[in-house]
């Protein structure tokens, strides 16, 4: 059986307004924790000039290709294995980098090093675009986003909704500048970065 996730379901179509508005000339996309791999279809079919890369732990690869065998999309890849704390990623360099809601699951450091990552595969000029929830000023944006932090702290204290401002000096140091903050339903944002290219030359 397939795994299914409701907010997929329900923040694709949205996502995917985005998308079309910045993967114009891009053609290789690496998304990070591909989840049930509903993402990766759903785009993938809407967005055929591009290779889309799923990745995920060994363990949810099961999920993803039962997502994948049943769309026969010949522009999605089957899984990588992709674990943000490793220092080498079974991956070359690709233009994109897409992930939704991981950041406020796992810790800060294990963000760190997913930039760290994300650095290491995306070329010049290369697109990287995150969506989930995010503070402002050390704020919340809802009451919902405020009883979502209390929820993932309950469950991992090294988790929770994560300042917009850490993120972009995160992004900043790796050369990344802001190209996009869009709203999103659902008290989301989608954050957009292009990469400089005298930063990918430098390392």
């Amino acid at each position: 059986m397939k795994p299914y996730s409701e907010s997929c379901e329900q923040n694709q179509a949205p996502i995917l307004e985005v998308l079309q508005e910045i993967i114009i000339n891009q053609k290789h996309v690496l998304e990070i924790a591909s989840g049930t791999g509903q993402h990766a279809v759903y785009f993938g079919r809407a967005l055929p000039h591009l290779i889309w890369q799923t990745s995920e732990l060994a363990q949810n690869h099961a999920g993803i290709l039962a997502w994948l065998n049943e769309s026969r999309l010949p522009n999605v890849l089957p899984p990588v294995i992709i674990d943000v704390n490793d220092d080498q990623w079974p991956i070359e360099i690709v233009d994109t980098v897409f992930n939704a809601n991981t950041v406020h699951i796992i810790s800060w450091t294990e963000v760190e090093r997913m930039f760290a990552g994300i650095a290491r595969v995306l070329n010049a000029d290369g697109i990287l675009c995150l969506y989930g929830p995010f503070n402002y000023e050390g704020k919340f944006t809802s009451e919902s986003n405020a009883r979502f932090d209390t929820w993932l702290k309950s469950r991992n204290k090294s988790s929770g909704v994560r300042d917009f401002e850490a993120i972009n000096r995160l992004a900043e140091m790796y050369g990344f500048f802001l190209l996009r903050d869009v709203t999103m339903p659902s008290n989301n944002r989608t954050l957009v970065w292009q990469r400089a290219p005298k930063v990918l030359e430098a390392l």
